[in-house]
């Protein structure tokens, strides 16, 4: 939990009124706010040079956003319109990089939200990349193939003119996977007569990289795997709680398992099924067809094996070691917080953009349980997104084992930023959360600096 001085409170008290009432009714955005600037203020009132260049007041403001109507025709002939966006936060280290999200609760306050994380987030993966994040409150779910390829090419159709391999470079995000990611680069290539590397989460057989898909699910059991080490600690044998059934809680599933712990749950939006021998490789790849192929529901597991399935819950009641939220935003409130520090929970690694809310976290952090919160423990995402990036301009392709090597060591030097500014005490205890967001905040800072009045 993080303390402040009065003088810092009434700092941030002041601040959050303006973020308020420049941006009204956005709650997803105040809360990402809120939780960097309670630790962002106290932080600068000792380092003038951030304070009187008004770097945080100009950090929540994003450089530009673009909003535009994308109209599509269904297979029965009928138009449809619904609204794009893309917000590029901040350019200050390197292009706009972030995801484009296709769902019906898109809305500007939750991709601001988000752009304003992927800032901090590529910020600490030690990269060349800044913030962006977009999409549309288009729903893929029941649409046909035909249907899908529509939209795609209508939205890219007006965001290609803001694209760029040094302007902003997409990937894919909530229901736009490798499809859409497919359909949005056609697009823009037809478009823009350029074979460049400006989206990530390409098929490999034009231009895409090896282990993109598992990359946010592994990383954010390595960032796990670092904080036990921290601790003296092994992640071998732990029971473990994940959220969610997409492609992270999938590799954090099996990255699990490949180091010896013990997954136990799965869940969708219907509910979560629990598995109380282990889901192994076998059962896991079965889910990975059920997703993938099938696009059924996780309910469906519980039938197939015969374990316990918990309509319209979440696992956040069972007892485990460690948690892995992977599912969406907010989805661990302060009373499953509770359970999980009542029930055993040591650690809690966040797999899904900001999955606790302020009053889990105060939990967490109030009982000095391991917290990596999601702007470091799923950025192995985007890091290997960047790398795909690299490995677009170098004309060349890295083997998976390459590819690896490089996710887990920038994992684990995420890990080392957030102990050089999270460390606390003389009990080994760090505060992943503070970590985090300074370690994200000065390198981005030191380059506005830089730039001058801008």
């Amino acid at each position: 939990m993080n303390t402040l001085s009065p003088r810092d409170a009434a700092a941030l008290d002041e601040f959050m009124a303006e973020v308020k009432h420049r941006n009204p009714g956005e709650t997803e955005f105040h809360q990402a706010v809120q939780e960097v600037a309670a630790h962002i203020i106290p932080f600068i009132q000792a380092k003038p040079v951030y304070k009187d260049a008004r770097i945080i007041e100009r950090l929540v403001e994003p450089d530009r956003i673009v909003i535009f109507r994308v109209t599509w025709q269904s297979d029965d002939g009928r138009i449809h319109v619904n609204r794009g966006y893309r917000v590029q936060h901040s350019n200050a280290i390197g292009p706009y990089k972030g995801g484009l999200r296709f769902h019906p609760s898109v809305t500007l306050a939750i991709l601001k939200f988000l752009a304003f994380e992927q800032t901090f987030k590529n910020s600490l993966t030690g990269l060349p990349m800044g913030g962006g994040k977009g999409g549309s409150d288009f729903d893929p779910k029941g649409k046909s193939e035909t249907e899908v390829m529509r939209f795609c090419q209508s939205f890219m159709s007006e965001l290609y003119r803001h694209l760029g391999p040094y302007t902003d470079v997409p990937a894919g995000d909530i229901g736009v996977g490798a499809r859409e990611v497919s359909y949005l680069f056609g697009q823009y290539k037809r478009i823009a007569n350029q074979f460049t590397g400006v989206l990530t989460g390409k098929g490999l057989a034009f231009g895409g990289s090896e282990i993109r898909v598992e990359a946010t699910g592994y990383g954010c059991v390595y960032m796990m795997e670092d904080m036990l080490k921290h601790r003296g600690q092994a992640i071998d044998g732990k029971t473990c709680l994940v959220s969610g059934s997409g492609n992270v809680a999938q590799y954090t599933v099996e990255k699990l398992i490949h180091l010896g712990a013990r997954p136990v749950t799965l869940s969708d939006s219907a509910g979560f099924i629990f598995d109380p021998g282990g889901i192994d490789q076998e059962r896991l790849q079965w889910v990975k067809e059920l997703k993938e192929v099938r696009r059924g529901r996780i309910k469906e597991y519980a039938r197939e094996f015969g374990v316990e399935y918990y309509e319209g819950q979440r696992p956040w009641a069972i007892p485990c070691d460690l948690a892995f939220p992977c599912a969406t935003q907010n989805e661990i409130t302060g009373e499953e917080a509770k359970h999980l520090v009542n029930n055993g929970c040591i650690g809690i690694s966040e797999g899904a953009n900001m999955p606790s809310e302020q009053e889990a976290i105060d939990t967490f952090q109030a009982a000095r349980l391991m917290f990596a919160p999601s702007k470091a423990a799923n950025a192995g995402g985007v890091a290997v997104s960047g790398l795909e990036m690299t490995q677009n301009s170098m004309r060349l392709s890295w083997s998976r084992d390459e590819l690896n090597t490089h996710l887990r060591e920038v994992m684990r030097d995420i890990h080392n930023r957030c102990v050089q500014y999270g460390a606390e005490g003389d009990d080994h205890y760090v505060n992943y959360l503070k970590g985090a967001n300074l370690a994200g905040f000065v390198k981005v800072a030191d380059a506005m600096v830089s730039y001058g009045v801008m």
